[in-house]
Parts: structure tokens; sequence; C-alpha cells
């Protein structure tokens, strides 16, 4: 031994790293120790020891420790080669921190002045050695692709053609466009081949921000609309303005000057947002060959728009003017018939449907508030005068018959929040439903409300009357309402070409259904799912589960994530320490761990389909969340309910709360390994994926602002085009993106000032151009970035 080698001031930085390495070795120690007493994994209690031994070896200043990392670093590659195999964003944070440290025990500074005990070639060998295979391990990680699909479509159509109600090609008059729903244009202008020169065309900024009277979920999810020569676009505070499609320039605007009731100080009201307006044109029947009705003398081209305060107003399409014929004074009061609700407990945050005839609306329904909320009930109103025409209430489904005043619907029915498509050949419309509540116990749930929760029911158009409904989630206790329009489409079978009705779900499968009398086209299995509700209250024995479908395999304690290995170590923990049997897991005291979570794998932004390439596109998210129930009479003294997602859900009426939020570990960071967000293509005529990639970079959510693509959620949907371009703008990060629909190669991004959790669309100006438009004004609950922009892009001219 040396005199310099062993002098202390030699001696510092190892010591200094021994200290580091001793303490989070006891970190792991104890952590290990916690998560083997719960049946988990031995690893980290072993890796900690052996940690915290070579920390201590450090400040001995033996060279022992050398060996003795190298084989924890060893072990430690193994150990999650085993685990995760290569798959790059779960073994990376396994490795990284280690492999650091091993490189930095390589360093003369740190190993020279350790004293002899061991061979030196043996120390700083073995320790190299490991060093390089974990490196390697890496590397080699870096050309996997799990869970991605790499296809190509090979065809660019399938000899059919679109059954969707016939318009312009270059307007877009509905939400999903048509009344089907499908959000396919016919517009080819931008393709594959030149999708990579789209720039910003213009930029109109609204004026809309939330205010500090407004609920913490104002969000923007608005479609806008491109008809009459216009683009119509709606505001979370439900204002209309109408803009040059060319341009961008204001042409009106119409206010309502809606109440928010003061809904920051009241807790209840979920959302303050409106995904869009509804058009209706006298002389687009007239051109068809069926004759409007008499009284649209005045305002023959109108918007219908549903109001943050309750309200369903109609315009006049070419001014912005209020319609006076319509209603009173041009509005109907959606509170008639409803009873009492909390500020903001009842409103329809979509666009109502609106046919030759009719006008179609049902209403959000705040969840978990209590067991006496508003009724679900859908109301037809005539196009013309606004009055009441029929109404179906899931509480009392089989009376449509115009409600008498002074009665009330059925408190407490399914409600239908979302978005109807409707095929007016058929005479039928297609309601995608939600559940009773509370969303998670069901012990006091009608019969009715057993049979058209978590569906799709068919009505008559004319009368309102039940033609079918078929249920894809019994006795639902996870809010697994159907959010997304269900898209429809002609699907070209063995059996000749059938119409389908499409619906995406938030557990995952899409259902595939015979739209003339709801008999599955994609085939329905019923599987057996874990059982165990609480007291006073069941689980259905079966779910039905569509052979096509996007569920997630079942989560297991190796599917935890953390940036570092001492947050997955904690997400282990809570993972070992919730119940969870799988999908459908029932709600518990002890905390139930549901995935898909309550945002599902698809929720309000649906899917798109191509009728003439028979494909769907969809974008499929991963979220994990945690259910725990909490007797009623704990609730009081709980942490108070600031959003849907944050405090006790108090379920006033209900024996127990709830509180739920996204399955997150100590950093703010998911529990569950990435990818999160994916975009993936469909063979309507096969019912197989074709692709699948992982979509959108962890930019604007991460502590570091890296655009690294690890796959994202995206809240919003999809469309696609004739010129085999698909666009999405919904994913966490501030991008607009365009795909190959034949591969899903993304063909182009744009930055964003802001989220877009919306749904974008397309149209053509009077130029000429293809543009495509998005309105990015951020989503409260999720956290993205606020504003107030609609944004358009085209090809330079």
């Amino acid at each position: 031994m040396s005199t310099d080698r062993a002098s202390t001031p030699r001696r510092l930085l190892p010591s200094l790293l021994g200290v580091v390495m001793l303490l989070m070795g006891l970190a792991l120690l104890a952590g290990g120790i916690k998560l083997a007493t719960l049946g988990g994994s031995l690893y980290y209690l072993l890796s900690g020891l052996g940690i915290a031994l070579t920390g201590a070896l450090l400040l001995a200043g033996r060279r022992a420790a050398l060996p003795l990392y190298a084989l924890v670093l060893f072990a430690s590659t193994l150990w999650s080669l085993w685990e995760v195999g290569l798959d790059w964003w779960q073994l990376v944070p396994r490795l990284a921190l280690w492999f650091v440290l091993g490189l930095v025990l390589l360093l003369p500074w740190f190993r020279r002045p350790l004293l002899a005990g061991v061979p030196y070639a043996l120390g700083t060998g073995t320790l190299s050695v490991a060093v390089v295979l974990a490196g390697a391990t890496a590397i080699a990680s870096q050309f996997t692709h799990p869970g991605e699909i790499q296809g190509q479509l090979d065809r660019d159509t399938a000899g059919t053609a679109s059954g969707a109600p016939a318009m312009p090609e270059g307007d877009w008059q509905a939400y999903g466009r048509t009344a089907f729903g499908d959000r396919y244009s016919p517009l080819a202008q931008i393709t594959p081949a030149n999708a990579d020169k789209l720039q910003p065309a213009w930029t109109y900024r609204t004026g809309d921000i939330p205010g500090p009277n407004d609920p913490g979920e104002t969000t923007a999810e608005n479609t806008p609309l491109k008809v009459n020569g216009m683009l119509y676009v709606c505001t979370p505070h439900s204002k209309v303005i109408a803009l040059d499609p060319d341009t961008g320039k204001e042409i009106w605007r119409y206010d309502p000057q809606i109440s928010t009731q003061n809904a920051a100080n009241f807790k209840g009201w979920a959302h303050m947002t409106c995904r869009g307006v509804s058009y209706h044109d006298d002389a687009a029947y007239a051109a068809s060959g069926q004759s409007p009705a008499a009284a649209a003398n005045a305002c023959p081209r109108r918007l219908f728009l549903p109001t943050a305060d309750t309200r369903l107003i109609a315009l006049d399409a070419d001014t912005g003017k209020v319609c006076e014929g319509f209603g009173d004074k041009g509005q109907i009061d959606l509170r008639a018939n409803i009873g009492t609700f909390a500020a903001g407990g009842y409103y329809s945050t979509s666009p109502p449907a609106v046919t030759k005839d009719l006008v179609v609306i049902g209403g959000h329904v705040t969840d978990n508030v209590s067991t006496d909320e508003p009724s679900g009930v859908v109301r037809a109103y005539d196009v013309h005068d606004g009055h009441l025409v029929w109404n179906w209430d899931s509480g009392n489904p089989d009376d449509t018959t115009p409600i008498a005043p002074g009665q009330h619907y059925t408190r407490n029915s399914p409600n239908m929040w979302s978005l109807i498509s409707f095929d007016e050949k058929l005479g039928l419309m297609y309601l995608p439903m939600g559940n009773q509540m509370p969303d998670q116990w069901g012990g006091n749930r009608t019969e009715a409300s057993e049979k058209y929760s978590a569906g799709v029911t068919a009505l008559d158009i004319a009368t309102g009357h039940v033609r079918w409904t078929y249920q894809f989630t019994h006795h639902d206790l996870w809010d697994m309402d159907v959010g997304g329009q269900p898209s429809l489409m002609d699907i070209k079978t063995a059996d000749g070409i059938k119409p389908a009705v499409i619906a995406s779900t938030k557990q995952g499968s899409v259902y595939v259904l015979d739209r003339t009398n709801g008999q599955p086209i994609v085939p329905i299995d019923e599987v057996p799912v874990p059982g165990g509700a609480v007291t006073g209250d069941h689980t259905a024995p079966t779910q039905p589960k569509s052979q096509l479908n996007f569920m997630p395999p079942v989560m297991t304690e190796r599917d935890m994530w953390g940036v570092t290995p001492f947050d997955q170590m904690l997400c282990r923990i809570d993972f070992k320490q919730l119940r969870y049997d799988g999908a459908f897991t029932p709600p518990s005291l002890q905390g139930s761990l549901v995935y898909p979570g309550n945002f599902g794998v698809f929720d309000w932004g649906g899917v798109s389909v191509d009728p003439e390439r028979q494909i769907m596109f969809v974008n499929p998210n991963y979220m994990a969340f945690v259910d725990k129930l909490v007797p009623a009479s704990d609730v009081e003294g709980g942490p108070a309910r600031k959003s849907e997602t944050e405090g006790i859900q108090a379920n006033k009426g209900a024996p127990y709360g709830v509180i739920m939020n996204a399955f997150l570990s100590p950093m703010g960071l998911p529990c569950q390994a990435p990818a999160w967000g994916y975009v993936a293509a469909v063979d309507m005529t096969t019912h197989q994926v074709i692709w699948k990639h992982k979509n959108g970079t962890v930019r604007d959510n991460s502590p570091v602002p890296l655009p690294l693509t690890m796959g994202v959620p995206a809240l919003g949907g999809t469309f696609m085009t004739k010129g085999g371009v698909a666009f999405l703008s919904a994913t966490l990060d501030q991008y607009l993106r365009a795909y190959d629909v034949r591969n899903g190669k993304q063909l182009w991004e744009a930055r964003l000032p802001a989220g877009a959790q919306t749904t974008p669309m397309t149209y053509t100006g009077k130029d000429g151009r293809q543009y495509v438009l998005v309105v990015a004004g951020g989503h409260g609950s999720l956290g993205t970035k606020q504003g107030d922009y609609v944004m358009a892009f085209a090809l330079p001219k």
C-alpha cells in the first residue's frame, strides 16, 4: 500500500460516493423488505443490500467494493432482461442509474485511492465487463419495438362507397362530418407525398379564455363546421363565431351571455365545454325531394347551440341572429321537467343530432355527486318551431309521449352525453349510453337502468321508440359509458355488404353491429370476470368482449414503471397493496386498480372510418386509475372534492363515496410502463389490426421537456381523407400530426401554442385549397396549456 493512495484527501471522493450508495442501498433495502412482505419481487431487497454493502466498502476504502458492485450490476442486467426483455423504456429506467454509478467507479479518481484487498485487475475487470454488458443491453433495446405492429395496407379501395348523406366534398357539415359520424373526407389534395409541405395558413384567436368564476375543468373540445360558405366555431363559454374559411377573418359573433352560476365555488361543476354546434338547411332536404315544413320561412339555414347554462338556442347561420320562431324567442330551456340540480350538474356538452324535422339532444350529468341527479332523458324538438315531439327516458323507456307540464322525467336515469349518429334512410338513430349514478356503486339500480346503461340503443327517429339495444358493460361499476359517437359504415363481408354501426368503448372493445337489428357482425364473447363487490352490491359474472378489441393484457408487477428504481419500487408497493384481478376488478374499500381506467381506451373522440378503403383509424390509450370506496360516514371528514379526480366524490344517498385518481408515482408520472398512447389502423373486412405505432412525446408532460416518443394519451378524435392521410391533434403534447393510412408513418407535425384535446377537421376554401383546421384551447382537467387559438394549415399556394 502506498502512502499516496491511502492519503485522506484522495480518499474523499470514494468516501462521498460511499455515503450516497449506502443511503441509496438502505432506502432500497427498506422498500424491498416492504415489497417482499406483500409477495413482490425480492430484487429490491437484494440489490439494496448489495448497494449498501458497496457503499460501506467504499467508506472503508476497500477495493472489494468494485467486484461486489459488478455483481449487483450484472445481476440487475439479467433480472431486467428476464422481466422486460429488450424494451428500451422499461429496461433503461431499471439500469441507467446503476450503469452510471458503475462508470463513476471506473474513473481513476474513485478506484485508485481504494485500499488493496482483491487483485486490482479483478476489481476493475469484472466491473468493466458488467458496465459493458449493461450498456450493450441498452443499445440493443433501441432496435426493438414491443407493443407495435408493422404492416402495410395493400389496397386503395375495396369496391365500396360511402352510404353517408351526400354533401359538397369540401364541406364539413356535422361534428363527425356527416350524420354517420364517419369523420371521413373525400378530399385528396393532401397526400402522403406532399403532407410534409403543410404550413400555417392563418390563425384566429377567439378571446375566450378561462375566467375567475369558471370551473377548473374548462375545456376546449370544439370541432368547427364548414358549411354555408363559413366556418362555425363554438367556444367553452358557448359563444359562436363565424369565420371566413380562407382568411380566418371574423364575420359575425354571437354571445349567449351564459350564467356561470358561481361555478368556481361549487366543485360539482365538472366541465365547461362546447364540442360543437349543429346545422340544418331546409334547401338540402328540398333538393333531395323531401319537403321541409312550412314553418321554415325564417332562418332557412340555422345553427343549434347547446349552452353551458342548459339552453338550446337556434341561430340564423347567415347572420348569427337568434331565430325568434324557435321555442321561446329562439331558445328552449332544457331545465324544463328535469327537477333540481346544482350548478353545472346538467347541460349538453355535445351538439345535438339534427334530422329533416327534428333536433334531438341529451345531456351531461355530473358523475358521483348523488343518487338524486337529473334524468338522462333524450328529447326531440321540432327543428323549426321547437315544440317537443317526443322524449325517450331510459327510466321510463316505453312512453315517448311528450311529458305534461308540471311532471318530471325519471330522476337519475342513464344519460346520453355524447353524440348521436343517425341513418335517415333506415329511420334510426344510435345513442351511446352512459350509466346510472353513482358510477362505482350500483346496489340500488333499477331494472331499466341495468338494461340501457353502457351500450348503444337504436331509436326510431320519428317516434323515439326503442328498436333495439345492445349492452357492452353489464352492471357497470367502472364508468365505462360509451363516450364516442358511433360510426356508421357499410362493411364488405363474406355475406355481402352489411350496414354497420361501430362503437368504440372505454374498456377497449370495438363493437361492430348490424345497424338494422343490433346483431353482431364481429363476434362478441361473454367472458368471465372477477367478482366480489362490496356489501350491498354485486358484479355481473361475465362481460361482453368483442373479438375486435384493443384491450390491454392483464397488468403485472413487472409492468410497474418509474424513471428510477426508487419510484418504480414505490409503484410496485402500491400495486401489491391494491386489489387487482384483471379487467373489471370491482371497486373496494381496499382500493382497486382499474385498467383500462376512467378515461378509457377510447373516450369521446371515437374513431374514424374510411368506407372506400374499408379501414378504421383509432388512437387507443392506456392509463390505469385507482378507485377506493369510502363509507358514507367518513365522507364528510375526508378531502373535499375539487374535480372528478380530486378529493372524495360524495355519492350522496349511497352507502359509499369514492376517491378516484390516476395511478401515478410520487413523482407524478404513470406507475405503469409506457407506451400510454398509440395510433392504429384496422382492416374492417378482416377485423385485423394492420399496423399500430406509439404516438406522441412527453415534451409537455415531463419535468425535463424532452421530445421523447414514448406514446402519450390522446383525448379527442381523428379524421381520414381520400388522399390517404389521417390527422390527430389530441395528444398531451402540443402537436397536430399527419399519418400515412397505409402504414402509419408520421408524415408531418406542427407545433401548437396550446393543447388541442379536440378533433380536427378539413375543408376546401373558396380559393380551392384543402385546409386542415384545429382548435387549440387546452384542457383544464388534463392540465394542458390553455389558449384560444383556431389554426388552419394548407399546402403552399
